[in-house]
């Protein structure tokens, strides 16, 4: 597959990132190379601000034929938003691929700004802000960054009421002309496409200005906080512990933990806290490998009067691991790991995604060394990541009922 991948800067800076595969569809993307995490504190939410105004009209196309233009040839159109990243990306059939080049790349270069769209976009983050902190779920996973981090990484990715009423449309298109210049900018496809219809385009529409993307100071620590809340018959937990950078090999050693604990029915933690104990009936692990950040966390869905015991377990599940985790375990997670990206694969998108963030990391090459790297791991940082944890090294945030 390496030899099927194919990385082109231009002289502007700007990057391709393209791998061929032969079914009739590409997934394609464009992505600006800043995020949440290169925000201050007073705009936190400006990222994830633009993503939802891009979508909202340029001069050639209004909201409704951007979204058409991709839908009525099959295709489905879509954004994220990270603290790393922004991303515009559709998935279509290949013989379309002009357009979604066209619709795409018209959003990143030509967006109005409506000032009405812009007030009525507002209001509907307000509403996602909200939506966000009345789901326990996702409301634990926003506060372990407040018990992990300092400054903007402590803050709601979509920013919160106060920064989002201070954000006007002088500040968006500053900040919009600040970062989506050509040396901050990728385009992804993975599918059935041409490298040179790529270079093609982008050396057509795409200038020679140049930007910077601002980086932001953050701190690093670790936290256990508690809150409490009415009606919610379930006590949500999130644990979580730092992590090194998606640049640094030993990552990888990370990403096997936090799978040996709790990436699966067949994980450590699913069958001390679930299977033997009936303490929760979710029990997941996450990896979150970053640029600049990383770090891995484990969401418990317990009963309130379950939480210090589920607390107690977890620890004493890493201090195990540190003292008596074998090399025979440690090869069957790293084939599990293996495997569950392999099967990843099969989705052009999910590909796309991956060779976004390698590239943030450096190179998106790095991809095709996944496998490698992970069999590379060796016992003994697996178990000195797991004693770190033992010893203290982690956040906690529990949301529990309130009596």
């Amino acid at each position: 597959m390496k030899n099927e991948f194919k990385r082109v800067v231009l002289k502007n800076g700007f990057t391709i990132l393209f791998e061929k595969r032969d079914l009739p569809l590409v997934s394609v993307a464009f992505a600006v190379k800043a995020g949440g995490i290169n925000e201050k504190t007073e705009e936190k939410g400006i990222s994830h601000y633009i993503e939802h105004m891009l979508y909202k009209g340029t001069s050639k196309r209004n909201v409704k034929q951007i979204s058409e233009e991709i839908e009525r040839r099959g295709g489905e159109l879509n954004g994220f938003t990270s603290e790393e990243i922004v991303a515009y990306w559709c998935k279509i059939p290949s013989k379309h691929i002009d357009v979604a080049l066209d619709v795409l790349g018209d959003m990143v270069l030509d967006p109005l700004f409506d000032e009405k769209e812009l007030e009525k976009e507002r209001k509907v983050i307000f509403e996602e802000i909200k939506m966000y902190k009345d789901n326990p779920r996702l409301h634990v996973f926003d506060e372990i960054h407040s018990c992990l981090y300092g400054g903007t990484l402590a803050m709601p990715l979509a920013g919160t009421k106060e920064t989002m009423n201070s954000i006007t449309k002088h500040k968006i298109v500053e900040k919009f002309k600040e970062l989506y210049t050509p040396n901050n900018m990728v385009l992804c496809v993975v599918g059935d496409a041409k490298m040179k219809t790529l270079v093609d385009y982008a050396e057509k529409h795409f200038g020679k200005e140049k930007g910077k993307v601002p980086e932001i100071k953050f701190d690093r620590k670790n936290q256990i906080k508690t809150e409490e809340r009415k009606g919610i018959d379930q006590a949500n937990m999130v644990f979580a512990f730092h992590a090194p950078n998606g640049s640094d090999d030993l990552s990888y050693a990370s990403v096997c933990l936090i799978n040996l604990m709790a990436g699966g029915m067949s994980s450590r933690l699913f069958s001390e806290i679930r299977e033997k104990r009936n303490l929760a009936y979710s029990v997941k692990g996450e990896a979150e490998i970053g640029k600049r950040f990383s770090y891995c966390s484990i969401y418990i869905g317990t009963m309130k009067e379950n939480t210090e015991q589920v607390h107690k377990l977890i620890l004493e599940e890493f201090e195990q691991v540190s003292k008596t985790l074998t090399s025979e375990e440690l090869e069957s997670v790293k084939e599990q790991i293996v495997g569950n990206y392999d099967i990843s694969l099969e989705d052009s998108r999910a590909q796309m995604v991956n060779l976004l963030a390698a590239e943030l990391e450096g190179d998106a090459s790095r991809v095709y060394d996944f496998e490698k790297k992970v069999r590379k791991v060796k016992l003994e940082d697996v178990k000195k990541f797991a004693k770190k944890v033992a010893e203290g090294d982690y956040s906690l945030f529990s949301l529990v009922p309130k009596d």
